[in-house]
């Protein structure tokens, strides 16, 4: 037995562990700083804007649909964070370097979404350690929180945690994180939830790296929650706020209008949309902002100078048989 567990002990990289206590993520007031192209000055800033990186051949070819990116949408939207770009790429290392490297240096708040399994294309964690010169090494809590919580595979009642063998390589591989020896180790790899051994992996101060299993997608960043709201310009969280009109003229009658208006609540954090409804007698004409007060104050203009109405949802006024009508725009 102790042969095969000096084996394994050679068998697996040099782990990163916390040197002090966990602390809550994102709870120090600033991480030492790199040196080098893509430095971080501070890593604790506040979240004004965020970035979505989709990685995936599958999603690319066609063979799955990312539902991801608009979970991450309304998430950023719940807590008044502007995401502000959406891309989906290949399992590419160079690609996943040039867009990592990108979003980190213009959003606060960047998450990837896909390639962290266990097979040979799942290269994710080693891109995103290039992008920032970094080297993987085995996050030992995870590893730990992976044997204890994974169910073994029925297609393979001979695998055994202590045994170096090609199924252990390939689950290493998931537990295997870009590590900072210049950053504490608990602000690199974030456990949300009690019942899951996956970690939201977190590099450069930004970039957090989540499973592209929506399941799992899903769950990671909803408990992520309350580690980013102190760091959200609205701290209480109140999110940004959408109202919608209903109008039964086609955009071209409500254009000089929102023209106008966009022009003097822009300024002010408002923002001004225009939404044909194709086949339907009604139009949208939308604004969002995270000034409640400000928008509630224009509604009965909105409403007098689009001959519209505040609905809560777009089909709200559409009458029974508006199915086959197109207005022309």
């Amino acid at each position: 037995m102790l042969s095969r567990l000096n084996l394994l002990t050679r068998h697996l990289p040099r782990p990163f562990t916390p040197s002090r206590a966990t602390v809550p993520a994102y709870s120090t007031p600033s991480l030492a700083p790199r040196t080098g192209p893509f430095a971080m000055t501070s890593a604790v800033k506040p979240i004004h804007t965020a970035a979505c990186l989709i990685i995936g051949d599958e999603v690319l070819g066609g063979k799955t649909i990312d539902t991801n990116s608009p979970y991450l949408a309304k998430f950023c939207f719940s807590l008044g964070i502007q995401l502000k770009r959406v891309e989906v790429i290949p399992d590419d290392e160079e690609d996943i370097i040039e867009a990592v490297r990108r979003m980190s240096a213009r959003y606060d708040f960047v998450v990837t979404s896909g390639g962290i399994g266990p097979t040979h294309d799942d290269i994710t964690y080693s891109s995103i350690a290039k992008a920032f010169n970094l080297k993987l090494q085995l996050h030992e809590p995870a590893f730990e929180r992976m044997k204890r919580l994974s169910k073994p595979h029925p297609m393979q009642p001979n695998f055994d945690w202590n045994t170096p063998s090609p199924g252990l390589t390939a689950k290493l591989r998931m537990v295997e994180l870009p590590y900072d020896p210049n950053v504490p180790a608990e602000s690199q790899a974030v456990f949300v939830a009690d019942d899951l051994w996956v970690p939201i992996a977190v590099v450069n101060g930004n970039v957090h790296i989540l499973p592209g299993v929506p399941r799992l997608f899903e769950r990671l960043l909803s408990n992520l929650k309350p580690s980013l709201i102190p760091r959200l310009a609205d701290p209480e969280g109140k999110g940004t706020f959408r109202m919608m009109f209903s109008t039964p003229l086609p955009e071209s009658a409500v254009a000089p209008y929102l023209t106008e208006l966009a022009a003097r609540v822009e300024p002010r954090g408002i923002k001004v949309g225009s939404y044909p409804r194709w086949g339907k007698k009604r139009n949208t004409v939308t604004l969002v902002g995270v000034d409640k007060a400000l928008m509630e104050s224009l509604v009965s203009e909105v409403e007098e100078n689009v001959q519209g109405k505040l609905v809560t949802k777009e089909e709200e006024l559409d009458p029974p048989s508006d199915t086959e009508h197109v207005y022309s725009q």
